[in-house]
């Protein structure tokens, strides 16, 4: 029985010699066809490539690498989170991102990013090599972030998860409207009875945070409901959001709206420190759906992200910016969606 043309790697790894032994040609021919193509005559880099795949020596996606000077490789740094803290909503993404790379043909290639401000390590590495064919952004909240000019620059294809803050626009981005989803959780509670509605938010200079703080304020106004004396601000954290929203509840507020999941917990803390219940007493909403909001009791009603929306609209930029690198800018803003759980009630339920 005639073996099966791979049968070889089951015997040990497959070699250049043989690759070159089964295409006809030299050793040297077969290392030309992998690092210099161009080298080479059309038909004997065609033969070598058939080689390669019939012998298993590389994968079949390898030697489709090989024809179309493609790594078929993705760029993403990932920061360091913080101790005592979890991410779940870049875990999310990432996963999400990772499925719609792969269904595109593409994988995701992670390298460590430095903690704090946005930073070019790690990118000028992978270029030198000539890894991945472009790279995807995130945490672009920060202003002066030095990535997306510097890959610009260089030519470099880019799609970052975020909005870059500034007033000067460089390359494809996808975001989520924060502002929307405030705006929308504001409306669900004047729907529900509540007019002292207060919002519990991240220090103020976080693009990400004034953004979500402006729906807020944008749908109180809409109903000419007051704002003043309802907005804190907290790092976070749980422990700093159940200090940070002790005012707010002292001064009345029958409703607070929480920038993430995070601060909406230590809401809930504060709340059970006075005797009050998270839900009957005040009606709590958190930020990004998180796995907690979905178990905590009460359920808490948080803004959901529309994160597989945002891995795929990721990837689409990415490779139509690979196919037209002069193209125009395209920047893609999504709708998130409101789970509505066991926190918002009425305020006389």
């Amino acid at each position: 029985m005639p073996r099966s043309p791979r049968s070889s790697s089951a015997k040990g790894p497959v070699t250049i010699a043989m690759v070159a032994a089964r295409a006809g040609v030299s050793a040297p021919t077969v290392s030309n066809a992998i690092n210099a193509p161009e080298k080479l005559r059309p038909e004997t880099l065609e033969r070598v490539l058939r080689a390669i795949e019939e012998t298993g020596y590389r994968p079949s996606r390898a030697a489709q690498t090989l024809r179309t000077r493609s790594s078929k490789l993705i760029g993403y740094g990932v920061r360091p989170t913080p101790p005592g803290t979890t991410a779940p909503v870049m875990d999310r993404f990432l996963h999400a991102l990772s499925k719609a790379a792969d269904e595109a043909g593409y994988r995701i290639l992670l390298f460590a990013s430095p903690p704090g401000g946005a930073s070019l390590t790690g990118y000028e590495d992978l270029l030198d090599q000539h890894d991945v064919d472009g790279f995807v952004l995130s945490d672009t909240d920060e202003r002066g972030d030095p990535r997306q000019p510097w890959l610009d620059k260089q030519g470099v294809p880019f799609v970052a998860f975020g909005r870059m803050w500034s007033k000067r626009q460089i390359g494809d981005w996808v975001d989520v409207d924060g502002a929307a989803g405030t705006d929308a959780a504001v409306e669900h509670l004047i729907s529900l009875g509540h007019r002292k509605i207060a919002f519990l938010g991240w220090e103020r200079g976080s693009c990400v945070g004034d953004d979500r703080a402006e729906g807020w304020q944008r749908a109180m106004r809409r109903h000419d409901l007051p704002t003043r004396a309802r907005r804190a601000q907290s790092a976070d954290d749980v422990d700093a959001a159940r200090s940070a929203v002790k005012p707010l509840l002292d001064a009345g507020a029958t409703a607070v709206i929480a920038a993430s999941d995070t601060l909406a917990l230590g809401c809930y803390y504060a709340l059970r420190e006075r005797g009050a219940t998270p839900g009957r007493d005040v009606a709590v909403v958190g930020f990004d759906d998180s796995p907690t909001a979905g178990i905590l009791s009460p359920g808490l009603t948080s803004v959901a992200q529309p994160l597989e929306a945002v891995g795929r609209e990721c990837v689409r930029l990415l490779l139509a910016r690979m196919a037209d690198p002069d193209a125009e800018p395209e920047r893609v803003l999504l709708e998130p969606s409101l789970v509505v759980r066991d926190s918002t009630p009425a305020p006389d339920a």
